[in-house]
């Protein structure tokens, strides 16, 4: 199993080195995002064949750091993310090939399969170089990507930020990875589980884990990238960074602080990731109704969902710090589910949008509509991705998001009065932002496939078939099973919930449904699907008998407007409503309070014809909170540096000296610990 890990870990790599031979060509271009999809089917495929036959024990590699090997292992944590790697992988590597028509730039075909490598040799970790070496290898590619499209000045801006905040993720998880080693001196995974840190260095380690991995995953204040990389990188990429990449840097952050500091955690180490994650779903749920760019609006909605994840996983931690080892299994079993279910629908969301841009060349809501009628297929695999995301049942997102508000209800059972509340409070919020998702999620769908076309592009848009559309289905009908089988799912991650929260299972898995802690609140998506089935049907028979025979089509409402002008075949925009239209009851009601949303309105001087304008806009938190300070803090720096150009000899020699002195200073104490 590791000897086939390894080898498609190898491929990557060897399919990077070759990809500028291959870039010259059309050809060339499609034998290597083949080449990429044939390893991620074998990533999925050696992360089923782990959790159906319990893993494998750490093996060395014949490269590494000087002082040991690199390992890789796989235990069911690790093979649980290696299967959403793989099946994200897949789909977007299926999606370029089938969109692959000419030569393709070797600055996205050479990062594309590193990026997959990176992310499968952070899985695929038993040492902490090994950790630090994939994670920093997908972080370089991500960024490679999210800049290959330099020559507009957003993307710039875009892969600008998204490298500032890969470099804090490094400076967090370097030293958090070193204080683990402090004790054993050793990096190896078993080494540092004998050994875990305590004290002053197990404070450090976690609040050096949450900036390290929380910056990668998008967790809030450390989430402004987030939206402005994934626009900027192309759809199979995007696709990608939000379905595995965030899920990535999700289980370094469960490695380090579930396994790797050890099975007695205080209870008050789940608080942290309570709160960050309430404030990600909260932020990201209302900035995606808020949005009009298409992929913008779903890199939000990711926001929302990794927070949703991080609640969970926040909630596994206090509930195993208290010892009650079946809830915590509850928790991290809700955790574990929607991010497989959210890796599933948010790809196949992304390359939905994909596809959008392809056919109508914008990403624009207000520049769409309409494109049901000429493209069914992509509407239909989003319709399907959209529900998911909504956590309509009987679909995947249903199914993860109810055994997480399972959990967050059993919080009173915690005896400690702040931590109860502190449960209440996330419960509130993550109930809000599901509402607030399902509404994203339908002005999403409505402005961008039904209506009439609000441009000449999109009514004329077609979309492909071949490997892109094989992707779009595949992901559809996958977020349709998973929906309808989460007990079996959680039975395949068995392994990755008992390392998570310690103990056995408190919820009873079963082939037809879910039965949440004492077996009073049960979950059944295939009765929910045979009632749903039954409904539709008996609706749509009704109808259809009390329906006079044959079609009549008309003319469509127009809301009461007036006849549009000839110059304006599609009809009159004003007539449908718009993004900014539909986002303004909940930017009034939320937004002011969380994201500073405001309205500007200028009307004409009395007897002028000028019209009267309204507008509107929003600010993220993290921008004057966060970047702004430590921009500043930047700019003083640097002008303090610049002072340094006027040192004379003496004075540069000794600012060398005394830097040398405090390094051996620092030696000499890290060895007599």
């Amino acid at each position: 199993m590791l000897t086939a890990l390894a080898l498609l870990l190898a491929a990557m790599l060897l399919l990077g080195l070759l990809a500028p031979l291959a870039a010259a060509t059309v050809l060339g271009a499609r034998l290597l995002y083949t080449g990429t999809a044939a390893g991620a089917i074998g990533f999925a495929l050696v992360a089923l064949a782990a959790l159906l036959g319990g893993g494998a024990e750490a093996a060395p590699l014949p490269v590494g750091p000087p002082w040991a090997p690199a390992l890789l292992a796989l235990d069911g944590l690790s093979a649980w993310f290696l299967l959403i790697l793989g099946i994200t992988g897949t789909a977007s590597s299926l999606a370029a090939l089938g969109h692959a028509v000419g030569p393709q730039p070797a600055r996205v075909l050479v990062p594309w399969p590193l990026f997959l490598g990176g992310m499968g040799l952070t899985l695929a970790a038993a040492d902490g170089f090994t950790l630090l070496l994939g994670f920093e290898a997908m972080s370089l590619a991500s960024w490679a990507l999210v800049a290959a499209d330099h020559d507009r000045a957003e993307n710039r801006e875009a892969a600008r930020l998204y490298l500032a905040f890969a470099v804090v993720s490094a400076a967090c998880l370097i030293p958090a990875v070193g204080l683990l080693a402090a004790g054993p001196r050793d990096f190896a995974f078993a080494a540092l589980r004998d050994s875990p840190p305590d004290g002053w260095r197990a404070v450090a380690v976690l609040a050096l884990a949450l900036a390290g991995a929380g910056a990668k995953a998008g967790l809030a204040p450390l989430h402004a990238w987030l939206p402005l990389a994934h626009p900027a990188a192309p759809s199979h990429v995007s696709a990608v960074m939000s379905g595995a990449m965030t899920k990535v840097a999700l289980y370094v952050l469960c490695r380090i602080l579930f396994d790797l500091c050890g099975p007695a955690q205080p209870l008050w180490w789940g608080l942290p990731l309570l709160a960050l994650g309430a404030a990600s779903a909260l932020i990201g749920a209302l900035r995606a109704n808020l949005e009009g760019d298409t992929k913008t609006l779903l890199a939000c909605s990711t926001i929302e969902n990794v927070g949703l994840v991080t609640i969970g996983l926040g909630l596994a931690l206090a509930f195993r710090g208290a010892d009650l080892a079946p809830l915590a299994a509850l928790a991290a079993g809700a955790a574990l589910l929607h991010a497989l279910n959210h890796s599933v629908f948010k790809t196949l969301l992304f390359l939905g949008a994909g596809e959008v841009l392809q056919a109508a060349l914008s990403r624009r809501l207000d520049r769409l509509g309409g494109l049901i009628r000429g493209m069914p297929w992509t509407a239909g695999a989003v319709l399907v991705g959209v529900a998911a995301a909504a956590a309509l049942p009987p679909l995947s997102g249903f199914a993860s998001e109810w055994l997480l508000l399972q959990a967050l209800l059993a919080g009173w059972r915690i005896g400690e009065f702040g931590v109860q509340i502190s449960v209440a409070a996330a419960t509130a919020v993550a109930a809000l932002a599901a509402a607030l998702g399902a509404a994203a999620m339908v002005r999403f769908f409505g402005l961008a496939f039904l209506g009439r076309p609000r441009t000449p592009r999109a009514a004329g848009a077609t979309e492909h078939g071949g490997p892109a559309r094989v992707a779009l289905v595949g992901l559809a009908a996958l977020t349709v099973l998973f929906g309808l089988l989460p007990g079996p799912l959680l039975d395949l991650g068995a392994e990755a919930v008992r390392l998570l929260s310690g103990g056995a299972l408190a919820t009873r898995w079963q082939v037809t449904g879910l039965s949440a802690g004492d077996g009073v609140a049960r979950y059944l998506p295939l009765a929910v699907a045979l009632l749903l089935a039954l409904l539709v049907a008996g609706l749509a028979l009704g109808l259809r008998r009390r329906s006079p025979p044959g079609v009549v089509l008309g003319p469509a409402w127009a809301c009461g407007f007036i006849a549009p002008p000839p110059h304006l075949p599609l009809g009159d925009p004003a007539t449908q409503p718009s993004a900014a239209g539909l986002a303004q009851p909940l930017g009034r009601m939320l937004g002011g309070a969380v994201l500073a949303a405001e309205e500007r309105v200028t009307m004409p001087d009395p007897g002028e014809t000028a019209p009267a304008r309204i507008e509107s806009g929003f600010r993220d938190p993290s921008f004057p909170w966060l970047l702004q300070p430590v921009a500043r803090l930047r700019d003083a720096l640097a002008t303090r540096a610049e002072r340094l150009r006027d040192l004379g000899i003496r004075q540069c020699l000794m600012l060398t000296f005394g830097l040398l002195v405090l390094l051996l200073a620092l030696v000499a104490m890290l060895e007599r610990q």
